[in-house]
């Protein structure tokens, strides 16, 4: 599946938005894997990698140039959360820095969410920064709402949101969200 971007915002003549594709590992995942240790704070080994583009390329999209070089991605995953809703996740969005601002992620973003929802998805849930405000703008952006504030969230100390963007009516009600690792709580929406 390739979607083509000629869009007036974006700088580059020509992106082709993709599927990965496991069978092209050596030549895309070594670049998956310096964009994203430039970009996001956690360290990342292969085999992180390997488990959601093994078992979820179709949710895990690129924007490459015209030589094939990666521009951005996102790398997503789908499942059932704690015996309840489909729950899709957002694990890794990053971005070139020259081409930040130009719709890229923006893009990345909602074809991962046309393709869990076409997976009959109940929500989808990311981590993301709290001072990474141009993440979070966009995740707002696209319906995302901040249902967690997690103190000391990363490796180096930073705290995250968790948001999350709730595709059918009534997945913020179940039940299946009561965080047993925290005791009683209230339910937040």
């Amino acid at each position: 599946m390739a979607h083509y971007c000629t869009d007036g915002k974006s700088e580059i003549p020509e992106l082709r938005y993709v599927q990965y594709d496991n069978d092209r590992e050596d030549e895309l995942l070594p670049q998956i894997r310096q964009l994203i240790s430039k970009d996001l704070s956690e360290p990342y080994s292969i085999y992180v990698y390997r488990y959601f583009l093994y078992q979820w390329s179709d949710l895990c999209f690129m924007a490459l140039d015209r030589a094939d070089r990666l521009i951005g991605v996102v790398i997503c995953k789908l499942e059932p959360h704690r015996g309840g809703p489909m729950r899709g996740y957002i694990a890794m969005l990053a971005t070139q820095e020259a081409h930040r601002g130009k719709g890229i992620a923006t893009k990345l973003v909602s074809l991962a969410i046309e393709a869990m929802q076409a997976r009959d998805a109940d929500e989808i849930a990311l981590e993301t920064e709290v001072s990474n405000v141009a993440s979070n703008k966009l995740y707002e952006r696209l319906g995302f709402l901040r249902t967690k504030r997690l103190h000391r969230y990363y490796l180096n100390g930073n705290t995250a949101y968790r948001l999350v963007l709730y595709l059918k009516e009534g997945t913020a009600l179940k039940q299946s969200y009561y965080d047993y690792s925290e005791g009683p709580q209230e339910l937040r929406c």
